[in-house]
């Protein structure tokens, strides 16, 4: 039976309790976030207070409401000086997003109303961008295979659209694609149930320096061809053509008297 609340309830989203990547603990922690009066506490610490979960799976539950837009982590300074880190919460994260679209674009004053102009012709339509597939076919495909490693990398298909250009990075920066594939599917931890999130920490969190750039080589030295004395017709070396060997050159110079 469903009965209705006359006071002290929350209005939760069912985007929210109906989340499909999210964890249970993710879930129920939103929810409570949502509960609570604007400027409540809702850090680590706090919350470990409160519930049973203890601190790591609680710190987990906020890094998976922060990847979905349910939190934001803002760094500000405060009036003294000191560097202070604020928690946001949304309880309609897309929702916020369009409106922060929307309030951002400027406001057009109104035009004069103006004489019809003569039709301009139509612009033929922009292709739409590539596909990660077609963009980023070796990122794609390394994604689409990591299940064979480990079953629970299995990856929907907007996931891969979503990790693609992460994994193209590294291939760019010169990461063999083997390399790649052990950073992501090594040590898994034995309760992974968010395949997605926890690959796109690893990709963000371990992203490796670009590959400094190669010195040109040195150029060779110019080899001196070998050429036949005109003397005695033995082969030396010598830049100058018809010239003579050493020899030959101190037998033919006048002695001194």
């Amino acid at each position: 039976m469903r009965e209705r609340h006359p006071n002290r309830y929350t209005i939760v989203g069912n985007h929210l309790t109906q989340h499909r990547d999210l964890s249970l603990t993710a879930i129920g922690l939103a929810a409570h976030i949502q509960s609570l009066p604007d400027g409540a506490s809702v850090d680590i610490r706090t919350l470990a207070e409160r519930f049973p979960e203890g601190r790591d799976r609680i710190a987990a539950a906020l890094r998976e409401l922060e990847a979905y837009g349910y939190l934001e982590r803002v760094r500000e300074r405060t009036p003294d000086g000191r560097m202070v880190t604020r928690t946001l919460a949304y309880n309609h994260p897309e929702a916020t997003r369009t409106r922060r679209a929307r309030e951002s674009q400027p406001v057009e004053p109104e035009q004069p109303v103006r004489e019809p102009q003569p039709v301009r012709p139509v612009r033929e339509p922009q292709p739409e961008p590539a596909a990660p597939e077609r963009a980023h076919p070796a990122a794609a495909a390394l994604l689409a295979t990591l299940r064979r490693d480990d079953d629970r990398l299995l990856l929907s298909q907007r996931d891969v659209h979503r990790l693609a250009p992460a994994v193209a990075a590294w291939l760019e920066r010169g990461a063999a694609p083997d390399a790649v594939r052990r950073t992501l599917t090594a040590s898994l931890p034995p309760d992974l149930r968010h395949p997605a999130a926890f690959l796109a920490h690893r990709l963000t969190a371990l992203l490796p320096p670009p590959l400094p750039a190669t010195p040109a080589p040195s150029p060779r030295p110019a080899v001196v061809p070998l050429r036949n004395c005109n003397g005695c017709d033995r082969a030396f070396r010598s830049p100058t053509p018809g010239a003579r060997c050493r020899d030959c050159r101190h037998a033919a110079a006048p002695v001194a008297a």
